[in-house]
């Protein structure tokens, strides 16, 4: 390896390629841009959600301070460990380029289900619940990846179907059974946010963003994008549906309550949004790392707080809220979360290469022209003479009547 001309850091290689041409040059185009995304967008955002969650737990804590301590800490962090189950489910979709629509229904659907079968014991309700929901997302993900079809489409039609059963309730169901998830409230919110950091670890991976992306359309959206595609997106939509049983399972548990019949769609909006809010880009493959817990915790304690002062705020206008917000942080991630360009000398990449980006090759720039021939021309004498071209330069003095007349 050496560099390109004295005085300049570019690497190159003994074949006179840039290194960092040589990085990216076996990336497919069909799968988005070469290069590494940029994480700096999703530290300094990362870094905004921190500061607004410290905030909000100031105000809870100045309102009510037994919410942050004992039994109130207890239910908090199930909430959040519950709520964050979902929110993991939403963002693995968004993350495959197939939002799954369903997991709020499907929340739901489990929380009716333990509410009914709890008396059975923990694992008699939840292992035939993964089951069902295992099967699902396989037929969802079938619908996807073969019709080839937006996630969001085929997840509507997989809600529909999930809320004809829940429809078959027509009064709330009081939870069954003695499981009080509080008890082990602590190591249930470590093991999410293990689970959610360590995931926007891998998946800020170069390697293993490319792979869980692939299904993000590139040109025409109805392209197949193939197989390896197809069978990662499938096991996103899968992996959803189940993390939103469990979720729906822990928030039931950890109220206690009467669970009431409803379309769950607002769970939908409020998990979607909040994944969104959390960095994950709506249009799928770029992500933060500590950006889920951040966001799921922040939106948990403001609705806590929101108890505590009072204040009736439906799940439809926070899902709202949060999801408008979480548009704008996706633009703000596509916009400066794209990879650098590796080449230069055209907008969008480093100056100071010198060399012009034309598809995959390098174009070196033209020479510069010499401002004079190193050889003058050699004249003709054969050359017939101008009007203009006396010839001021005879040695002897031409007569007057030299001329022919």
């Amino acid at each position: 390896m050496g560099y390109d001309e004295p005085g300049r850091g570019a690497p190159v290689e003994p074949s006179g390629v840039p290194a960092a041409v040589l990085e990216n040059v076996f990336d497919d185009p069909s799968h988005g841009e070469p290069g590494r995304d940029r994480i700096a967008v999703h530290v300094v955002w990362e870094f905004l959600l921190l500061a607004g969650l410290a905030a909000v737990t100031w105000l809870l804590w100045r309102e009510h301070a037994d919410a942050l301590r004992g039994d109130g800490l207890k239910a908090l962090l199930v909430d959040v460990a519950g709520f964050g189950l979902l929110t993991l489910a939403a963002g693995l979709s968004l993350r495959a380029a197939a939002v799954n629509l369903a997991v709020g229904p499907v929340a739901l659907a489990a929380a009716l289900h333990f509410a009914e079968q709890g008396d059975r014991g923990i694992q008699e309700a939840l292992l035939p619940a993964l089951a069902v929901a295992a099967v699902g997302g396989l037929a969802m993900a079938l619908a996807v990846v073969v019709l080839h079809v937006p996630g969001w489409a085929a997840s509507l039609a997989g809600a529909a179907g999930v809320i004809v059963y829940i429809e078959q309730r027509t009064a709330p169901v009081v939870v069954q059974g003695d499981y009080d998830p509080r008890r082990t409230a602590l190591y249930l919110f470590v093991g999410f946010a293990a689970v959610a950091v360590l995931g926007g670890l891998f998946g800020a991976m170069k390697p293993v963003r490319r792979l869980v992306g692939r299904f993000r359309p590139v040109a025409d959206p109805a392209q197949r994008r193939g197989g390896v595609a197809a069978t990662v997106t499938a096991l996103a939509l899968i992996g959803s549906t189940v993390l939103a049983v469990l979720g729906g399972m822990l928030i039931a548990a950890n109220h206690g309550g009467p669970v009431a019949p409803a379309a769950g769609l607002d769970w939908s909006v409020l998990a979607v949004g909040t994944a969104m809010l959390a960095g994950t880009s709506a249009y799928g493959r770029r992500g933060g790392i500590f950006g889920t817990l951040f966001a799921v915790s922040l939106v948990e304690v403001f609705l806590a707080w929101a108890a505590v002062r009072g204040w009736t705020i439906s799940r439809w206008a926070a899902g709202g809220a949060v999801l408008g917000a979480g548009l704008l942080v996706t633009r703000l991630v596509e916009t400066f979360g794209r990879p650098r360009s590796a080449c230069v000398g055209l907008p969008g990449g480093p100056a100071g290469d010198g060399t012009i980006s034309t598809g995959w090759a390098l174009t070196p720039p033209p020479e510069p022209a010499d401002a004079w021939p190193s050889v003058l021309p050699v004249r003709n004498t054969e050359t017939i003479v101008d009007g203009w071209e006396a010839p001021r330069w005879d040695i002897e003095p031409r007569r007057w009547d030299a001329d022919d007349r």
